[in-house]
């Protein structure tokens, strides 16, 4: 009875500031969202569109919370560790939850958090929407069932698709159209089954029916069906897949968030085993069969995939004098534009093969895990020979065993995973996270990559993208210090054991962000962050015969804020600036973008104009821009001039979205953009993208 009462208390208190989170949900702000957690837009090789899509696919289908684990939860990250355990423990003491506002009762939940955490979460009644029919009839009615196609086209001319040069520049050119063809059929239902067909054909490559020469109209296609739940089998996939197991030393699917101003959620990684693939990246996903047996408090994954992946593939004689394949290493781009480009595609078989144990206590509180795989490829990996290639990998075969773990204790939690290679080199990453009181969480991590550490499917936490010669601590804190008010700060300390690309020597460095935020209401949020990074690097512009080098200081400056004056209209305003210095005098760079989104129901329009300023690519700009149901962009700018986009989204009936986005920027005192094949002369440069989602 007591229960019920604080129940109705809190609904009352909380009815006006969530009455806007009534089911049907509107639209949470995903620029926003995306934002705070890719703060440092930095790396074009994040899959950013991978975790999106993720996240949006909790938003379509939310994770009942009495029907969930803390892994699920913890892939949002939206809530800490310690705070997903007072969950659990709170449902331990009291029962299922009765309503989402009961949130609010729950130590160390804030609620700015809960802002955050309630689109992606429901509260059900276990059991009462179990759906018995058979599989095929459960997937003709089910909502999210949608087929996308989209079309995208740079509208200028680029140099590799103009006739052949004839005065002794190179003749290469793209083979195919400058369109860009997306097609995607997808239909799931959470913890039940995913089905998905995804194919793309790159600007500039063909679109031909050959089947004498494997060529199926599209470049790339990705097919996948994951089933949930069957039995004791708590996940089955056939086709393409993504393992993400422990901290992803070992095998991580890309789901994941590097540093940025979420300092404590981030740090750790869920562990979220099978995956389906629908992705476009033409080489971070497996090909084959994999599945999960549950026997009790255990959980045994084993796994297979066959593919083959780009390469350039060399020949060279052995030792009995007849011809060898041998490749330097695995292509990523996915492009194949170009005779050379095409002739690379697919020239190396990679069968990857292994299994995974996971031990869950009755209380939640600890896991822990054992993994083992191999990977073998048809033709030897021979690195070109540089020295700060010397402990890269070299064979056919690589073996890696880890072990990873985590515990919850009070307001305490502890993860970590060591493994080690074929090669003999061990990596190893251990953090805390520790909810000190209800306005302060700390995190710390610390890893250690030896430099013949040899992963291919890795990505756990670090400075570089792979987990490779490098050490490192980190130190996370959050703080609350009033309702509307947060801190976030970190201190990242890392060094290179051993020589990296353009570091001819080994290195060290240092990065740290603060970042202030106050959020007075629902409709609007401002915060003012800085982030500074030194780094070694080789000096520029050496005149003598050996390269040294030089720490390279790198500092960002932002500030952000958004309005909303009705419901129909939102403002953001964003101002950033960066400095980059190494021995030379310092540069610099700024950009200023003004967004104006408007939100009839039906008819949506997002637009923004921004100017740019930078002294070189150094000092470039990385902005989040709105983009299309599934697609995700962060384009960086430099040189001097504008941007201006539109995006355009129409619901012309019911089941029917169509998505137009036009973009345009120009570089002032500017003849030419961009290099090689990609070279458009002239100062302009315009995309026009068009997208339809029509859902079954």
């Amino acid at each position: 009875m007591v229960r019920v009462f604080l129940l109705c208390w809190f609904t009352f208190c909380f009815w006006l500031p969530l009455q806007a989170q009534e089911y049907p949900r509107q639209n949470i702000d995903f620029d926003l969202f995306a934002q705070e957690l890719f703060a440092q837009q930095e790396d074009a090789d994040l899959p950013y569109e991978d975790f999106y899509e993720a996240l949006f696919q909790y938003y379509q289908r939310p994770i009942d919370l009495n029907n969930t684990n803390p892994e699920e939860l913890a892939s949002l990250y939206i809530l800490s560790r310690p705070q997903i355990a007072a969950i659990f423990d709170y449902m331990e003491k009291n029962g299922k939850l009765l309503s989402i506002y009961e949130l609010q009762a729950i130590p160390d939940i804030g609620l700015l958090t809960i802002y955050q955490l309630v689109p992606f979460v429901r509260v059900d009644d276990a059991g009462l929407n179990a759906d018995q029919r058979p599989l095929w009839q459960r997937m003709v009615g089910e909502d999210n069932n949608a087929l996308i196609v989209r079309y995208e086209r740079t509208l200028q001319e680029r140099r590799g698709y103009a006739s052949a040069d004839t005065n002794g520049r190179s003749g290469s050119r793209y083979l195919g159209s400058p369109d860009k063809l997306y097609l995607r059929y997808r239909v799931s239902h959470t913890r039940d089954y995913s089905f998905g067909i995804t194919a793309e054909k790159d600007a500039g490559e063909t679109f031909n029916w050959e089947p004498n020469v494997h060529r199926y109209g599209f470049d790339f296609y990705s097919a996948h069906l994951q089933l949930y739940n069957k039995g004791k089998f708590k996940a089955i996939a056939i086709g393409d897949y993504q393992l993400q197991i422990g901290q992803g030393l070992l095998l991580s699917s890309g789901y994941s968030v590097g540093k940025g101003s979420e300092t404590i959620a981030t740090v750790s990684r869920a562990n979220l085993g099978i995956r389906p693939y629908s992705s476009v990246l033409e080489y971070a996903y497996f090909r084959g069969g994999a599945l999960t047996y549950t026997l009790g408090k255990l959980d045994i994954t084993g796994f297979y995939s066959n593919k083959r992946v780009d390469a350039n593939l060399q020949t060279q004689l052995d030792t009995l004098n007849q011809q060898a394949g041998l490749f330097t290493g695995v292509q990523t781009t996915g492009f194949h534009r170009t005779p050379t480009e095409l002739v690379n595609k697919d020239q190396v078989r990679e069968q990857i093969f292994g299994g995974n144990m996971h031990y869950q206590s009755t209380d939640r509180t600890l896991t822990l895990g054992l993994t083992a795989l191999g990977t073998s490829y048809n033709a030897p990996v021979q690195k070109a020979g540089l020295t700060y290639q010397r402990f890269e990998f070299n064979g056919t075969r690589n073996y890696n065993i880890g072990t990873n773990y985590s515990y919850t204790w009070q307001n305490l939690y502890l993860f970590g995973e060591t493994a080690i290679s074929k090669s003999g080199g061990l990596g190893t990453v251990n953090g805390l996270i520790a909810n000190l009181s209800n306005k302060v969480e700390l995190a710390m991590l610390y890893r250690n990559y030896a430099r013949n550490f040899h992963t291919f499917y890795g990505g756990a936490f670090g400075e570089a993208t792979r987990n490779i010669n490098e050490r490192g601590f980190y130190t996370g804190i959050k703080i609350k210090p009033l309702p509307k008010w947060e801190v976030t700060a970190y201190y990242d300390h890392f060094r290179f054991p051993w020589l990296r690309y353009r570091v001819d020597a080994p290195s060290h460095g240092n990065e740290y962000l603060v970042r202030l935020l106050f959020k007075p209401s629902r409709q609007s949020t401002l915060y003012a962050q800085y982030r500074a990074e030194s780094k070694g690097l080789n000096a520029a512009n050496v005149v003598t015969n050996i390269d040294y080098v030089v720490q390279a200081l790198r500092n960002n400056y932002l500030l952000y804020y958004e309005f909303a004056p009705t419901k129909f209209i939102i403002l953001k305003s964003r101002v950033q600036f960066s400095s980059f210095e190494q021995e030379a005098p310092q540069q610099t760079g700024y950009l200023i973008a003004q967004d104006i989104n408007f939100n009839f129901g039906n008819v949506r329009l997002s637009t923004r104009y921004a100017i740019f300023d930078t002294d070189s690519y150094d000092t470039r700009q990385y902005v989040y821009e709105r983009d299309v149901l599934y697609a995700f962009s962060i384009p960086a700018f430099s040189g001097r001039g504008t941007r201006v986009y539109a995006l355009l989204q129409l619901r012309p009936f019911r089941q029917m979205d169509v998505w137009v986005k036009y973009g345009l920027t120009y570089y002032r005192n500017q003849d030419s953009i961009g290099s090689g094949l990609e070279t458009i002369e002239g100062p302009r440069r315009s995309d026009v993208k068009v997208q339809v989602r029509y859902k079954f």
